[in-house]
């Protein structure tokens, strides 16, 4: 592919053509998180355009986190993480595109299906992690800061243990904007007894993963999200 070179200023098409570029050498050379791209100078004399465009080329992936740049170093491919499919989430949400009901189905339906994989499938490392997180929560009542973050890793511990990356990532974008919204579900559960019974459902969950019962933690995974909706309903957010 060849990029004509222009002495008029950057363009969108030069940009998104360099872009494009970059994008197939990744694909047809076969790389992999961590391997290294051509130089900026090499892949300017390559596509016939100056560096500033190569550089914004590289920039727009880094946004969208497909390479990773570094002051003084050649980009890499990136490991793929959710941020940028947070950021739509966040979006979508702000625009009134999607609502955070629509956003809490989705991820009930996914983390209905993580629960079961995660029970099937889950390594002796995994489920000690999740047991890890969910006894934290029981162990930080008092501590709600502690409690939420302990409760988003679980979550993203029982995706992971699913074995499926595609709902980590969903998961790990979803939990990036239901971050906002946790504290208001945990000040509307009316007193203690509430929040215990609470960190009690994710211990219980925790344990059916670990006891390797898909049906248990199916049916856990279910009622915490059903908790949870009347929760948030109750404080006027649904």
């Amino acid at each position: 592919m060849s990029i004509p070179h222009s002495s008029a200023p950057i363009t969108g098409d030069l940009v998104t053509g360099a872009v494009a570029h970059i994008s197939s050498l990744i694909r047809q050379g076969e790389l992999r998180p961590g391997d290294r791209l051509p130089s900026e100078a090499s892949l300017s004399q390559e596509l016939k355009v100056s560096r500033t465009v190569v550089r914004e080329a590289l920039r727009s992936l880094a946004a969208l986190r497909l390479i990773d740049l570094g002051a003084g170093k050649r980009p890499t491919v990136a490991v793929l993480d959710d941020s940028s499919m947070a950021l739509t989430f966040r979006h979508g949400l702000f625009t009134d595109q999607i609502d955070i009901r629509q956003l809490l189905d989705a991820r009930r339906t996914i983390e209905a299906r993580t629960a079961t994989l995660a029970a099937l499938l889950r390594t002796e490392r995994e489920a000690a992690e999740i047991l890890r997180h969910a006894q934290a929560m029981q162990d930080a009542l008092d501590r709600p800061a502690i409690v939420m973050e302990h409760d988003l890793a679980l979550h993203l511990a029982i995706a992971r243990a699913s074995h499926n990356p595609v709902f980590a990532l969903i998961i790990g974008a979803i939990e990036g904007v239901i971050v906002e919204t946790w504290p208001i579900g945990w000040k509307s559960r009316a007193d203690d007894h509430e929040r215990m019974a609470m960190n009690r459902l994710h211990l219980d969950l925790a344990q059916a993963i670990a006891d390797s019962d898909p049906q248990a933690a199916t049916r856990l995974m279910n009622r915490h999200f059903d908790e949870s909706l009347k929760a948030l309903a109750s404080a006027g957010l649904l």
